[in-house]
């Protein structure tokens, strides 16, 4: 290895903590970000994850968050904390982590093979659990579909990499330029819950049109005619709107508002549908016949969608 920043090891690897003296053996590498490398670990019989921190501080900071979790009550919004520690390996000191191992699926890969229609339920889901960190004082941050995992089963959401937590007040450290409002010029990095919810906005725009597009010279007015005219963000216009201008304080103004387009959203859709049905007049071409059976698929997939919403969550 060459470099402090060189975090990666050979499995089987085993970590000693340097305080508390507790053993980790690596499995495999699961991933790196900006702020340490995440593995694959084992406490004994128990799988972990473990987070090997490029940097203390932010280390440091990570831990307090998933330290503000433990007293809530509810559902979890990210792992749950085990350890906290220093490693000495080859004249360097490492800071790092161990944590509950979430196994899933992440968001980012959702959205890939799921239809929209599942992006607005992720979506309400995630409201909620925002609502409970801001709660704490502390904005997400670095908030992208790569962050959050479907957890088996279930499908429940919940939050991964808390590198980039902020204090509500401070300014965000960590970001990622296409759900960052102050990359698209509306807005600041103050940390506020309005800055997650910015985000949320961005994360419906990449599930609805499948990239993360570039900024154009007018980016303002690049996102709002999106939301104006890309046909699955359409119904959702007004949240989307007040997010991306600030207007909510709160993720669960959001979350509501969001609720109420959806819920009228599904009851205006098989109207639609039978003046549709009602317009044919020629027999069925083979190319007809599979978008209605793409609609009628659409409808099943609306009517658990809306089990989910109303009983579920």
């Amino acid at each position: 290895m060459t470099g402090q920043d060189n975090l990666r090891f050979a499995p089987g690897t085993v970590v000693v903590g340097k305080w508390h003296r507790n053993r980790y053996q690596l499995v495999k590498w699961l991933g790196s970000g900006a702020q340490g490398t995440v593995y694959l670990a084992r406490d004994g019989a128990r799988s972990i994850a473990i987070k090997l921190a490029k940097d203390r501080a932010s280390l440091i900071s990570e831990v307090n968050v998933l330290k503000q979790f433990e007293k809530l009550q509810g559902d979890p919004l990210g792992p749950s904390l085990y350890d906290s520690d220093d490693w000495l390996i080859g004249g360097r000191t490492i800071g790092f982590c161990a944590m509950e191992y979430l196994d899933g699926v992440s968001l980012a890969e959702a959205l890939k093979r799921k239809p929209f229609d599942w992006a607005l339920v992720y979506m309400l889901q995630l409201l909620k659990q925002l609502k409970q960190l801001h709660e704490t004082g502390y904005i997400f941050g670095d908030l992208k579909p790569e962050n959050l995992i479907l957890m088996h089963p279930g499908h429940s959401i919940r939050c991964l990499d808390f590198g980039g937590a902020t204090r509500i007040g401070r300014s965000v450290r960590e970001y990622t330029e296409f759900y960052d409002r102050g990359y698209w010029g509306l807005g600041s990095r103050r940390a506020e819950p309005s800055y997650d919810l910015f985000a949320c906005v961005m994360i419906l725009i990449y599930a609805a049109t499948g990239k993360r597009m570039e900024r154009l010279s007018t980016p303002q007015l690049q996102l709002r005619q999106l939301v104006k005219t890309q046909p699955r963000l359409i119904p959702f216009r007004r949240v989307m709107m007040n997010a991306l201008n600030g207007s909510y304080t709160t993720a669960d103004q959001m979350r509501q508002e969001l609720l109420h387009d959806i819920m009228a959203n599904q009851q205006n859709e098989p109207h639609v549908a039978k003046v549709r049905h009602s317009h044919r007049r020629q027999p069925a071409s083979n190319h007809e016949t599979w978008k209605s059976a793409w609609m009628a698929a659409s409808v099943v997939i609306s009517a658990y969608i809306l089990f989910v919403i109303i009983y579920v969550m």
